[in-house]
């Protein structure tokens, strides 16, 4: 895709104003990063980072048992949760790939507001659409709302400066005013601190920025960019759609079972989870924490006695430990557990590393 084709967001020339280098991402042109991915990691761990997600998908199902319809189809089980509260749940195939993962947000029994990924929404609505019976619609919703977040331990110290609600349940959401427009306020993140997620609509995105921008400033934090964010999803072990997460890697393998409602009588790839979970996965999902200096990046070679043992999956420093992290999917008949010992081939040196259980730091999250 050249950057003639790639989609901009709606605060796209906010961000040159800000001095944000960008880079393509799921086919979106997004800020990496403003002063710097190391310090917008701190300040959003320290204090508040200020993220501009809103290439992330929207898209609603609505009509007579538009909850029943994605509970059927999506793994989490949607029962768990009420009205008013989010769910983290994974859109697999028959054979337990994974389109994509997604919050899935309650509104009543006869809607449900869904953000994917933005390179696979127009995926997931298809299956979606494909699949949902008569009176219930599927609507692509990409670029009807910005997504902003506001991540840190002052977070609500933000949202309150503005007049925004924070004081929701983790994983709730409250329906909001700010100046005379409408946003929804999510108590979710991806950078396992407290936070919020905010989805004004896409014109009304502009001025929110603006005045979230400020009050970050006033708080000690700063706007960050797609840099820091993976820095600081890493550091907490959460997976990423084509790296921990793939056609080719399942829930099982990811260690994401847990957003699986296996007792639910049906969902997309059942069948094929349930034998996998049975059997045991192939290759499970682990972290590794370098013991020697070097920098891991996805797709290298993990090795034990010489041999290898599995591929990295996601690779970075970590600004928070100082050392070089990875999260990899190692073979399950090398039986590797934390604390062993391994090698990654970095460009031909053997580089050591300990295996790790994510996450990497404390989360905040609550």
């Amino acid at each position: 895709m050249t950057d003639s084709t790639l989609l901009q967001g709606p605060i796209h020339e906010l961000h040159v104003e800000l001095g944000a280098t960008f880079a393509p991402f799921g086919g979106w042109e997004m800020p990496v990063q403003y002063a710097g991915t190391v310090g917008e990691h701190t300040a959003t761990r320290t204090a508040v980072g200020l993220f501009d997600v809103s290439h992330l998908g929207k898209a609603t199902v609505a009509g007579p048992g538009a909850a029943a319809f994605v509970n059927a189809t999506l793994t989490n089980d949607l029962a768990r949760i009420r009205p008013g509260k989010a769910q983290y749940t994974l859109c697999c195939t028959a054979e337990g790939g994974v389109i994509d993962d997604l919050i899935a947000y309650y509104v009543s029994d006869d809607e449900v507001f869904l953000v994917p990924n933005a390179a696979n929404t127009a995926a997931v609505v298809a299956e979606l659409r494909a699949a949902a019976p008569a009176g219930i619609t599927v609507t692509d919703q990409h670029r009807d709302y910005a997504v902003f977040a506001v991540q840190g331990p002052r977070s609500a110290e933000v949202l309150t400066a503005l007049g925004l609600p924070t004081e929701m349940e983790y994983m709730a959401y409250a329906d909001a005013e700010w100046d005379g427009r409408p946003v929804r306020v999510c108590r979710t993140g991806y950078t396992g601190e407290h936070g919020y997620e905010l989805l004004p609509a896409w014109d009304d995105a502009g001025a929110l920025f603006r005045a979230l921008t400020e009050r970050v400033r006033a708080a000690g934090g700063q706007p960050a960019g797609l840099g820091a964010r993976d820095t600081l999803r890493t550091e907490m072990g959460y997976p990423l759609h084509g790296h921990e997460l793939s056609l080719d890697i399942t829930p099982v393998q990811a260690r994401t079972g847990w957003a699986v409602g296996w007792q639910k009588p049906e969902f997309w790839g059942k069948a094929a989870l349930e034998q996998e979970k049975k059997a045991g996965p192939r290759r499970t999902l682990l972290g590794l924490s370098a013991l020697d200096r070097g920098v891991l990046r996805q797709g290298q070679t993990v090795l034990r006695d010489g041999e290898p043992v599995g591929e990295t999956t996601s690779g970075t420093f970590s600004p928070t430990l100082k050392v070089g992290i990875a999260l990899a999917l190692l073979d399950t008949e090398a039986g590797l557990a934390p604390g062993d010992e391994v090698e990654v081939d970095v460009r031909g040196r053997r580089l050591r590393c300990a295996v790790v259980r994510p996450p990497f730091v404390e989360t905040s999250t609550k």
